[in-house]
């Protein structure tokens, strides 16, 4: 099995070649860029670093969302088209689950925070039970403290990781009341390893779908969104 995995759903662009036993290659870049910029290279890059045709490849995981609005739209056209092209399986895999992915079997509560600004995370919370990776709350958005008083009643120590931890770093330190420590440079950002690492589970578990089906998962509605609906409310109360 060989898995082309995509994810541009932060600031982290990354692409990565991923078998149920290897990872054969990975290209990540955590800069100001645009994925629109690197993206493509990037897979370009790694094909050919790797030897790879393309048509060899089982399926396109993609990190779905939650994220940015227009990382997720890039990088899930990108996996769209060429499911379209190479008439392959998209894999979605929830962007918090991949992140969360990163950090091995461990005793600890994984808890991936990522920004989602206007005082909200993109988060979840995940184990290791019996050595398997499990999904104990779901990706969400929530503010900080609704996560952070679920990780305090649950009574367990915890990873935290991803670009919201340097953003609440002084908060999570002040509110958390059980142990907790947070994840290596390496680990706390999305990489596409992880995506594709993940994928491979998902794909023998029949976790597919058609390109043409697929689309990302928003979590919540974008900033024009959200402003074209407050217009709409306010032009209503006024009428």
């Amino acid at each position: 099995m060989k898995i082309l995995a995509i994810d541009s759903s932060g600031l982290v662009a990354s692409v990565a070649i991923v078998s149920e036993n290897e990872l054969i290659g990975e290209y990540t870049i955590n800069f100001k860029k645009t994925h629109s910029q690197t993206l493509l290279p990037m897979l370009d890059a790694v094909v050919k670093m790797v030897e790879l045709d393309l048509k060899d490849i089982d399926a396109i995981a993609v990190a779905m969302g939650p994220g940015s609005f227009t990382g997720l739209r890039i990088g899930s056209s990108t996996a769209k088209g060429l499911g379209l092209a190479l008439d392959k399986p998209i894999i979605e895999v929830p962007t918090v689950d991949g992140l969360a992915y990163n950090i091995g079997a461990t005793d600890y509560s994984i808890c991936p925070l990522m920004d989602a600004k206007r005082n909200q995370v993109y988060t979840g919370i995940y184990e290791y039970i019996d050595g398997e990776f499990q999904v104990v709350k779901p990706e969400c958005a929530v503010s900080l403290t609704d996560i952070l008083d679920e990780i305090n009643a649950k009574g367990k120590k915890v990873i935290f990781l991803g670009d919201g931890v340097p953003v609440y770093k002084n908060q999570i330190t002040e509110y958390v009341k059980v142990p907790y420590v947070f994840s290596p440079v390496h680990l706390d950002r999305q990489r596409a390893g992880a995506i594709g690492a993940l994928a491979c589970r998902y794909y023998e578990e029949g976790k597919i779908v058609t390109a043409r089906d697929h689309k990302p998962e928003y979590l919540r509605l974008s900033q024009a969104e959200r402003e074209l609906a407050e217009k709409n409310k306010a032009t209503q109360q006024a009428q």
